[in-house]
């Protein structure tokens, strides 16, 4: 409603004086503040807010009539009327200073366009002279305890128990009458009143008195602390006053009346705030509710705030202020929701903690239309600050030594302090009650929230830095501009929590100050305002504000009945001045603003409100009746204009005692009778009622449907009757605000045709309809609407409908700490104010509400309407929540417990599992047990949850289990969790569930582990360890030993040397094995998985972390991991299983060597081979037409290419090896190191020779120029490097046709070129099945070697793995399951996929010696020695059984040696360092190597 805003703002007295202003009076249009000191009368301006004039008492009259005590302003501000403490009234008349002097002027700039038109255009803009003169004073011979004017005559009351009625003019004797108080008859209500006079009304009298205008009757507190109202019974003030006691209140202290809405609040001694109403049938007073701080919000003060000294009504009516003995200020709407308080939070407490004194404050005062509160602190509390500030200031002067006269010191002066409010336009202009867009207006700018614009439209804002405001320094944000109309929704209102804040035109606001009326249309795009005089309009899209180009026309008009926007047009009800006449005008907003363009109507009667519903308008007239008007646009002439006509006037005189009581007037499409049912929506488009807010009571008029019904279809159009109203009914008490929309929404009917009130302390309330479902028969029983009441925690100041979210603003403070010290100023005693915006949920209010009465029914049909919008778990949650706090926490016991009946009405909803899961994880432990016994089990709950496969819910649930069962059933579900995370592949519950259990097994039990989190991934990267990682080439071409293997590339890391069971830290580890199979692995901590030994030549042994009861634990882990590797590897998912490595930093390769004879082997090679093409998505091959004559095949290139080609096959396999495996930097690395290690180009096949073309020119120079020239660039260590230059291989090609003109490739050889780059699947997929089978190499699993060299069409792999089979160490089973499974693909090839043929061609040779010497190479395995003479000694890897090689085996002596490359493509990473014995060669594969090496990547 009301917020405060900024600091407050000292105005300080010009004229030094020793006395303090004690008590200040506004004039009934708050432009004059009458202030008092104890001898001196001044008067002050509202804008500017500056002294107009003193008048100073002489000492020999002050001496006569004794200190001015109060004051009080005549209605026509003609007079004033000043109480001294003698027993005397002082009249004085105020002059205007005539011939149009003013004291201020402003001074505008040479060239300013601002010109005086109209007479009196400049006065409004200028503090008028004013003049003081005393008449003749009246003597009542007692102290005077009150004063009260009214229309002509000035009410007082004095100590000897008196009530004096003085007029305003007469004041001679005869104009004097006076009541006794004692002859007023008092009772607890006018029906029993007696006739007599209260005997025990001796030596009381009436301290404090107001007049209620709208009561008829005086709000009084009589000296004993009675309570009580006094009305005259006739129409003369002084005769036949009856009086009516409040009962059972006697420390009353002041009162203020409320005039809107018939309210008496009195302030009491206990420091709470009594509002009275008078019951309208007994005349009795009835409490209506409390104004008091409570326990629960402020604990500290809530007893200690002293009796009430003040209570002050805003203008408006709409909110009230109270002050205490004890100081501080509190701000309460009109029904008790509290607003504001500065005996709290930062108000009360320094940012180090200390408390403040509050402000003591004897007098106050509501500026013109509420914008400012006046303020006048308590004079001793001034003294005591000055005192400690002079003194301050005369050290200081003496210090500086200046001899100059000080100059008066600022603070010497009387200071009356101005609070800033900004309030919703809801408190004058209730017709923004159907927008959905909070605005606020303050002095001289609007807030308003329709959403941020650019969130929409997203266009670029330039000025992204909030400016602060010179007036009072609130942030002032520019919203970005938006290119077309907003669509407004959830997104845009929610967007963020800053204000649009537009400032009102100052031309405008100089001359028509204050702003009464401020508007928002639908679309949040336009707002409207109207000042004193006139209005003005202002477009969001255009920046702009639209003045009247006529000032004359602007002056010569002002609103009276509030402003809407219809469509694009602003509805205004004003006064004319030159017709004398109330008029309606709509005005255009694209048209310029002038009459001219005005659709004006003829009024007969004042207007008091306006609403806009669809195409009507509904005004309420001060002769108490309605209008409905039709409004019809218009686009026949060059300007759209609006048509408007009467439908229908009814009169509410019998209804409302005064016009000045209506707060608000809307029509609605809400119905209470039989008519509604599903079926008719098109209903809700109607205007069919009318709501009233009656001072607090909201009252329904609805169309009349009982009479003869004519049916649509028969009447013209043009003459349909509207439908009389019936009598009213009273829906709700106390209500505040009103909301309602004219949108319809099959969907969501429930919400779109409710009634929502705003009552205050009350909360809010919906007034909900009730559909039956189905299109069945509605219970005869059942009511058609029903009114559910709810807390929330907000002020409301808008309702989104369809979203279920009610918005507000809330005032937020910021401490200033500059002001430290002794000398701090009165405003540093305040912190900086702000304006918030906020919003809450309260759908879970109302479905509760429905459950409570047995709805349950309606409430389903209201959620899954909504469940839809993105909070509704949430909203879920907090029912389950709300309801479990109130009932597990109760110390009685319920009867009708709800939460069973909220379980089974979330059972309805998919999201029941998490909704109960995650509400129990925000609750304390102790109330888990009242809630498990309400929504089941915990253990069936989790049940429930694996079999619907919600795994991540369920773990939620195993925290629970674990604080709520024993260590063995937490175990039990934790394995069958982690078992069916594994195969659903959810890495990171995984993760999460090796964690839990090591901690169940660790004896952790006794504290709960803390709920799971993603780990951050580490600053290191995972290609910081590919930059770090060097490949070390051997020393010299003669440190090669003889043997039958070439060397192979060695990887060093670069933490040192590799000693025996070294193994990289688990997050480098994890990184290194998981890039081929996922981007972004979060890091694990290295507590987290059992470390293997690294496998050296002999079988692997476990090493835990720590060897102490983890151990066992580990290997209960280990256990189930081995189990799912054993699983996956049998179902053939290769894929998965590398996945798996790589997540879970599973040591693939030691458990491999371990069941390399075991689980590692392949069953059926075909089979095998089929499911791999499908989980890596890779393509069979396709066999071309022309594929038998295939150039390359017949080697008709061979020529071309390269004199040095000496075998077909190896042509083929360059040419394949080049265009299977997409990085060729591998073939670079190798050749570089061919060329090293200084071989001679006879023993190199011709990639070998073309590469190293450098060193021997007798190379053909055109073949893979490309490679040669950029042979330099490439850095073989870095993972980046190798990503960025991935694509070079596809330009191979091209460049040789480019550069060579010896060239040249006919269509055949391309189209067989284009066919086998067709034939290879994804690249990432090729990167994997490299990793898998550099795995496999490492491990001995030759079998999958094979069979992932055939998917890959590798001849090099399946060479190298023929030749391995020679070993002793491999066991014959394995070259009887090669030799079969190579003989089972070549039947199924020759059968299904004859693309596979080319392929099974080039490795004939290698079959057939496969074939050949499988029965000598068993025969001749017997006799061969052991490690000196194994060809897996430094090719099959870690799993290899021969005998474990010396520590020193690395050493510098003899030359590293590794295992079979890795044959992975750019982007995959190297494989781990491994422990192998020395390498052994021989000569006898060099013509195989260069084309083996023409494939390492």
């Amino acid at each position: 409603m009301y917020f405060l805003t900024g600091w407050p703002r000292r105005l300080l007295c010009p004229l030094r004086s020793q006395e303090e202003p004690f008590h200040i009076r506004p004039s009934s249009q708050r432009f004059y503040f009458a202030v008092l000191s104890e001898t001196q009368l001044s008067i002050w301006f509202s804008r500017p807010s500056v002294l107009i004039v003193s008048y100073i008492e002489s000492a020999k009259a002050a001496a006569q009539f004794g200190v001015y005590q109060k004051a009080e302003w005549k209605p026509d501000d003609s007079m004033i009327a000043v109480a001294t403490a003698k027993g005397y009234i002082l009249l004085f008349d105020v002059l205007g200073g005539g011939d149009g002097k003013s004291l201020y002027e402003p001074v505008y700039p040479r060239g300013s366009p601002r010109v005086r038109v109209t007479p009196g255009y400049k006065e409004e803009q200028c503090a008028p002279a004013l003049s003081l003169e005393m008449k003749k004073p009246v003597d009542l011979e007692a102290p005077i305890t009150s004063l009260q004017s009214l229309q002509e005559d000035l009410l007082v009351c004095t100590a000897d128990g008196y009530l004096h009625v003085l007029h305003w003019d007469g004041l001679g004797s005869n104009g004097r009458k006076a009541v006794c108080l004692t002859t007023i008859p008092f009772s607890l209500d006018l029906q029993s009143a007696r006739g007599g006079p209260s005997l025990d009304l001796e030596g009381v009298h009436i301290c404090c008195m107001e007049y209620c205008v709208t009561l008829d009757g005086f709000a009084a507190v009589l000296s004993d602390g009675r309570l009580g109202f006094i009305t005259p019974l006739s129409n003369t003030i002084t005769t036949d006053l009856q009086g009516v006691w409040a009962a059972d209140v006697n420390d009353g202290t002041c009162v203020a009346v409320n005039n809107k809405y018939r309210l008496m609040a009195f302030g009491c001694a206990s420091g709470s705030v009594l509002v009275y109403m008078i019951d309208s049938t007994t005349g009795s007073m009835q409490l209506s509710h409390k104004l008091e701080l409570t326990p629960k919000h402020f604990p500290d003060v809530y007893n200690k705030t002293g009796p009430v000294k003040l209570i002050c009504w805003s203008p408006d009516y709409s909110v009230a202020m109270v002050t205490w003995e004890c100081g501080g200020l509190s701000l309460w709407s009109v029904f008790g929701a509290h607003l504001i308080c500065t005996l709290g939070e930062d108000f009360a407490y320094r940012s180090d903690g200390t408390k403040k004194d509050p402000v003591k404050i004897s007098s106050m005062s509501w500026g013109a239309e509420g914008y400012h509160l006046w303020v006048l602190p308590n004079k001793q509390e001034r003294q005591g600050k000055e005192e400690e500030e002079e003194q301050q200031q005369v050290e200081e002067e003496e210090e500086k030594e200046e001899e100059m006269a000080s100059p008066p010191q600022p603070s010497l002066q009387a200071g009356i302090l101005q609070f800033q409010f900004i309030k919703s336009a809801l408190t004058v202009n209730p017709c923004t009650s159907n927008q959905e867009q909070v605005l606020l207006h303050g002095e001289d700018r609007l807030y308003l929230t329709c959403g941020d614009l650019s969130q929409v439209h997203s266009t670029s804002e330039p000025h992204t830095h909030p400016h602060l405001n010179p007036h009072d320094g609130s942030p002032l944000h520019h919203p970005s501009e938006p290119d077309s109309p907003l669509s407004q929704g959830l997104s845009t209102l929610l967007g963020h929590k800053h204000w649009h804040v537009v400032q009102i035109h100052s031309t405008y606001l100089e001359s028509n100050w204050p702003i009464r009326f401020a508007a928002i249309d639908t679309a949040g795009q336009c707002m409207a305002v109207a000042g004193r005089r006139g209005l003005a309009h202002y477009s969001l899209c255009t920046r702009k504000w639209k003045l009247f180009g006529n000032v004359t026309q602007e002056q010569n008009m002002t609103v009276t009945g509030g402003l809407a926007w219809w469509k694009d047009f602003v509805v205004v009800a004003c006064y004319n001045f030159t017709d004398q006449q109330e008029q309606l005008r709509l005005y255009q907003r694209s048209s310029n603003l002038d009459n001219a363009f005005a659709s004006v109507t003829k009024l007969h009667s004042d207007t008091l409100l306006l609403n806009v519903f669809r195409d009507m308008v509904i005004l309420f007239r001060a002769d108490c009746s309605i209008c409905l008007y039709s409004l019809e646009r218009r686009n026949d002439s060059p300007h759209p204009t609006a048509s408007v006509e009467l439908l229908q006037e009814v009169s509410m005189s019998r209804y409302i005692p005064h016009p000045a009581l209506v707060v608000s007037v809307t029509l609605t499409s809400v119905r209470t009778e039989t008519g509604i049912t599903l079926k008719a929506p098109q209903q809700a488009c109607m205007a069919e009622s009318i709501m009233l807010n009656l001072a607090g009571q909201l009252i329904m008029l609805q169309r009349d449907r009982s009479g003869p019904q004519v049916r649509e279809k028969e009447t013209p159009a043009n003459n349909k009757k509207l439908l009389p109203f019936c009598p009213p009914v009273v829906l709700a008490q106390c209500v505040e605000n009103v909301w309602t929309t004219c949108r319809s929404n099959r969907k969501k009917r429930h919400l779109l045709e409710a009634l929502w009130l705003s009552c205050g302390e009350a909360g809010m309330k919906v007034w909900l309809p009730l559909f039956p479902r189905d299109h069945r028969k509605p219970h005869s029983f059942l009511s058609r609407r029903i009114m559910l009441p709810f807390h929330i925690n907000i002020y409301p100041l808008a309702v989104l409908f369809e979203d279920a979210l009610v918005l507000g603003a809330t005032n937020e403070s910021v401490l200033y700490d500059g002001l430290q010290g002794s000398s701090e100023p009165l405003e540093a005693l305040f912190p900086y104010c702000t304006v918030e915006r906020t919003s809450q949920i309260y759908l879970h209010h109302i479905l509760r509400q429905l459950l409570v009465r047995n709805l349950g029914e309606q409430a389903l049909m209201l959620a899954q309407s909504c469940a839809s919008l993105p909070y509704f778990p949430h909203v879920m949650e907090l029912m389950v929540h709300v309801v479990l706090e109130e009932e597990a926490t109760s110390r009685e016991p319920i009867p009708d417990p709800l939460l069973p009946t909220v379980a089974k009405f979330i059972t309805e909803f998919p999201l029941f599992l998490q909704t109960i899961v995650h509400c129990a994880r925000k609750t304390e432990y102790a109330l888990w047990n009242y809630l498990f016994a309400a929504v089941g089990n915990p253990k069936d709950l989790f049940e429930e949850c694996l079999m619907a496969q919600d795994l991540d819910t369920a773990a939620s649930y195993l925290i629970i289990l674990q604080n709520m069962e024993v260590p063995a059933v937490s175990r039990q579900h934790a394995t069958l969790l982690f078992n069916t995370a594994l195969e659903h592949g959810k890495w990171d519950l995984c993760r999460h569930m090796i964690r839990f259990l090591k901690a169940i097994g660790s004896g952790e039990m006794e504290t709960p582990p803390p709920t799971p989190t993603t780990q951050e991934p580490s600053s290191t990267g995972g290609f910081e360890f590919f930059r770090n990682r060097s490949i070390s080439l051997s020393q010299s071409a003669d440190g090669i030993a003889t043997g039958k293997f070439n060397l192979q590339k060695t990887f060093s890391m670069p933490s040192g040397p590799c000693v025996k069971g070294y193994e990289p830290p688990p997050h480098l580890r994890t990184r290194q094995l998981g890039l081929c199979f996922h981007e972004n692995v979060p890091t694990l901590t290295s507590k987290m998985f059992p470390r293997f030994l690294s496998p050296s030549l002999h079988p692997p042994v476990l090493i835990p972390v720590s060897r102490d009861a983890e151990c066992a634990e580990n290997m209960y882990i280990d256990m189930m991991l081995w189990r799912h590797a054993r699983h996956l590897l049998e179902q053939v998912r290769l894929r998965d299983l590398g996945c798996f490595s790589a997540q879970l930093g599973f040591e693939l390769i030691g458990w491999l060597c371990r069941e390399r004879n075991r689980v590692a082997r392949v069953e059926d090679f075909v089979s095998a081979l089929k499911r791999l093409h499908k989980d890596f998505l890779w393509p069979f091959p396709v066999v071309p037409g022309g594929s038998i004559s295939s150039p390359l095949k017949n080697g008709r290139c061979r020529t071309v290419l390269s004199t040095r080609l000496l075998k077909s096959q190896s042509a083929d396999s360059l040419l394949n090896s080049a265009m299977d495996t997409a990085p060729p930097q591998a073939a670079s690395t190798s050749h570089t190191w061919l060329d090293g290690l200084g071989q001679t180009s006879k023993d190199m096949d011709a990639a070998s020779s073309a590469h190293s073309n450098r060193h021997s020119p007798q190379t053909h120079d055109a073949f893979l120029s490309l490679l040669t020239n950029k042979v330099e660039e490439y850095s073989v260590g870095s993972a980046t490097d190798l990503t960025e230059t991935s694509s070079v291989v596809d330009g191979d090609w091209t460049m040789v046709d480019e550069n060579s003109s010896t060239l040249s490739l006919s269509q055949a050889e391309l189209e067989h070129i284009s066919m086998q780059l067709a034939n290879k699947g994804p690249h990432k997929s090729q990167v994997q099945l490299r990793y898998l089978l550099h795995v496999f190499m490492e491990a001995g699993c030759l079998e999958w070697c094979v069979v992932i060299g055939l998917i890959l069409r590798d001849v090099n792999v399946i060479k190298q793995v023929i030749g391995f089979l020679d070993s002793p160490e491999v066991p014959p089973e394995t070259v009887q399951s090669v030799r079969g499974g190579l003989l089972a693909v070549d039947a199924w090839v020759s059968a299904d996929c004859l693309g596979y043929k080319p392929f099974l061609n080039l490795i004939q040779p290698q079959l057939q010696d496969l074939m050949d010497a499988a029965a000598e190479q068993v025969q001749a395995e017997a006799f061969q020695p052991g490690a000196q003479s194994s060809k897996l000694g430094a090719s099959e890897g870690p799993g290899s059984a021969a005998a474990p090689r010396t520590e020193d085996g690395r050493g510098a002596a003899a030359p590293p040696g590794l295992a079979p490359p890795s044959l992975e493509p750019a982007g995959s990473f190297p494989r781990p360092p491994c422990e192998d014995g020395p390498p052994e060669q021989t000569e006898e594969q060099g013509e195989d190597e260069g084309a083996y090496d023409c494939t390492l990547s």
